[in-house]
């Protein structure tokens, strides 16, 4: 989403690097130049003038125009402004050791329900007991959609019932809970496709016989500032304790998720990062700053490697010592796990430059390597050296690819081998042998 914004912001600091000092001059200008880059995001006129206002401030000073290297300390200044912009530090709702009530609350098409499913799903394995409540009477099959994704997730749903007041959902909701142990209860609301009155009275009719313990307002990011009024209004109204920002993973320009704190005064609790029952993440602010600015996203990276983690310190050392290709088809499996090679590669600092602007990782190359290795025999993964002309040909037809195909594979894996052997003989704390990584 913040693609083409990180892509102009980093246009703006190359052309401040490599020089000995900085002038105030050439500091304003580039950060009007900033402030153009935000308006393009959609960024609301008021934040990105506040922001750059801010940065200015700070980056005017003698000591920032004097010191050794006044572009780093720049774009640090950028850097933290942006931390704050999104909220500052990580905010997560509140979780008693029982009896949490979420409510979910947003119009129509901003993905409340699939919200709902990816909360319980998340809490689920943290070790909560979660109990869904189906309480949007208003969209077609959105009851059934809750039913459907409380089945794959494990987690039961209590449906409000037609024309079923407040006062009843939580009398039934008290029954349940009186006969079943759930201690994080998730409630989807009714929504429409625009704020009028009528939505408004019976989400806080609602809001007042649940008395929930978090009120969260899912806003769709790809709507842009147009979501910015209607969480300012549902907060005036009914009172938003949090903020879930669904769609992060679209094109859109990112300028609600860059607006909405410093609009609502509400953190960002969540991400929605793809359409995934785990594709849910903790809005981290530094980690989307450091994004934007192509410093990469490691810790996000590292949790969700560490989410795949299942291997142990034997098999590892074996998989460097003799690398096959089924441990390359395993390991590629893992990595898709993770997301996109596109995102992940964007999360590894300066990674991302290693990609011309607005390229992509050809996902379906990745398939035709999977295809290939998944047609040879798991003797022929195991021991490469069988694969002849003959079962090389048989490879590609059983694939749907090339002769050529399989020997640019066989290519690929057999430098990928000598890579993992040159880690498996390499000392503890040490990097490769010559390239002096580690030291």
């Amino acid at each position: 989403m913040f693609e083409s914004l990180g892509d102009r912001l980093q246009g703006v600091f190359d052309s401040l690097r490599g020089r000995g000092r900085l002038t105030e001059d050439e500091v304003r200008a580039a950060l009007r130049e900033v402030r153009v880059a935000l308006l393009e995001a959609d960024v609301s006129l008021e934040v990105a003038r506040d922001f750059t206002k801010r940065v200015q401030e700070k980056a005017v000073g003698s000591e920032t125009l004097m010191s050794l290297q006044p572009d780093q300390r720049v774009i640090a200044i950028v850097h933290d402004e942006l931390v704050e912009l999104l909220g500052g530090k990580t905010a997560q709702p509140s979780l008693k050791n029982d009896a949490n009530v979420w409510l979910l609350l947003g119009l129509q098409g901003a993905g409340k329900t699939t919200t709902a499913g990816k909360l319980a799903y998340k809490y689920k394995a943290q070790g909560r007991r979660p109990l869904l409540v189906a309480a949007d009477t208003q969209r077609p099959a959105a009851r059934e959609q809750l039913r459907v994704l409380g089945k794959q997730i494990g987690v039961p749903v209590l449906e409000v019932e037609d024309h079923e007041t407040p006062a009843r959902t939580r009398a039934r909701l008290q029954e349940v809970l009186r006969t079943t142990y759930h201690d994080l209860v998730i409630v989807d609301t009714a929504g429409r496709l625009q704020i009028d009155e009528a939505l408004m009275d019976a989400v806080a009719e609602l809001k007042a016989e649940l008395s929930p313990s978090e009120t969260m307002l899912v806003i769709d990011a790809m709507t842009g500032q147009q979501s910015l009024p209607v969480a300012k209004t549902f907060d005036e109204r009914v009172g938003v304790t949090g903020l879930i920002m669904t769609k992060l993973d679209g094109d859109a320009r990112g300028g609600a998720a860059l607006s909405a704190r410093h609009v609502t005064g509400k953190p960002i609790y969540f991400a929605g990062m793809s359409e995934k029952i785990d594709g849910l993440e903790a809005f981290h602010p530094d980690r989307i700053a450091g994004r934007i600015l192509g410093m990469g996203d490691v810790l996000t990276l590292i949790e969700k490697a560490k989410a795949l983690e299942g291997d142990d310190e034997a098999d590892a050392a074996a998989t460097l010592k003799d690398f096959s290709l089924q441990d390359m088809l395993t390991q590629m499996q893992k990595i898709k796990r993770m997301g996109s090679f596109t995102e992940i590669l964007k999360m590894i600092p300066g990674a991302s430059r290693l990609l011309p602007p607005g390229a992509e990782i050809d996902e379906r190359e990745i398939a035709r390597i999977e295809a290939i290795i998944s047609s040879m025999t798991e003797r022929e993964r195991r021991q490469p050296k069988l694969l002849n002309a003959s079962r090389r040909k048989r490879i590609a037809a059983g694939s749907g690819t090339s002769v050529q195909d399989v020997n640019r594979l066989m290519k690929n894996y057999e430098q990928m081998k000598k890579v993992m052997k040159q880690l498996g003989r390499r000392p503890p704390g040490r990097g490769l042998p010559g390239r002096g990584l580690g030291r």
